[in-house]
């Protein structure tokens, strides 16, 4: 067993990933039969993958998904849901977060919008992209907020940073100036640099109307929707499915 003081350094050196899997080695006779490149090849290969748990870790903490449980494999395919798993297979990938593409999914209430939107979040996570969730209400209150403190401009620039953002629930209200003002600078902010994924009871045929104002809703409609891949959940309320039985 490497002596204390030795494990201390590569603690020190915040190589716990790469302690611990000595420290394994040595508990397990059967390391012994191998040789020294490979038991050296195999104490890397433990530190790697303890960083990228750290990292996925704490990308899954910053995004503050309203579904932490959610992920891909959770994602269920029911006939009337008309959901195609070879496509949530393909945003599986996460191609679609390295060309800076958007996804858009649009329901009915309760078919499962805000799951599907955290499940592809969470897989971002878990594939090394920076991911954050907002309900669309509180984002555009935070805005409101950020704009009467002077700190507009700030919150801005870290939301252009983060590689997927989760607009949930856009729609449900009516949209002011302000609000019509503030998303148009997400994403034009956004537009071919960073994903979005945008979640709207409205079937996207109403947004030009929801918008209220022509010239903003064809910027807005265009930077959301170009290079967007469109995912439109059919059937009952989930929950209230979920509740009746």
């Amino acid at each position: 067993m490497l002596n204390e003081p030795t494990m201390e350094k590569l603690k020190a050196l915040k190589l716990d990933g790469m302690a611990a899997a000595i420290a394994e080695q040595h508990k397990n006779a059967d390391y012994g039969a191998l040789g020294f490149d490979e038991r050296f090849g195999l104490v890397v290969d433990a530190e790697e993958l303890h960083r990228e748990n750290r990292r996925m870790t704490r990308y899954l903490d910053e995004a503050k998904l309203k579904i932490r449980s959610a992920c891909i494999e959770g994602i269920d395919y029911p006939a009337r849901r008309e959901l195609d798993k070879a496509v949530i297979r393909q945003l599986g990938s996460c191609r679609w977060v390295k060309e800076q593409q958007n996804v858009v999914i649009t329901g009915p209430t309760g078919v499962g919008k805000t799951y599907v939107a955290c499940a592809l979040a969470a897989q971002a996570c878990r594939r090394g992209h920076r991911s954050m969730y907002r309900r669309s209400s509180r984002l555009f209150d935070e805005l409101r907020l950020a704009r009467a403190d002077g700190t507009y401009a700030r919150l801005l620039k870290k939301l252009t940073k983060i590689e997927v953002l989760v607009i949930d629930d856009w729609g449900s209200a009516k949209v002011d100036d302000d609000q019509r003002s503030d998303l148009m600078e997400i994403l034009d902010d956004r537009y071919l640099a960073a994903s979005t994924i945008l979640t709207s009871q409205l079937p996207v045929s109403k947004w030009h109307d929801h918008l209220a104002d022509p010239n903003n809703a064809d910027a807005i409609c265009e930077r959301i929707l170009h290079n967007a891949h469109k995912l439109q959940l059919k059937g009952p309320s989930r929950r209230k499915e979920a509740i009746e039985k």
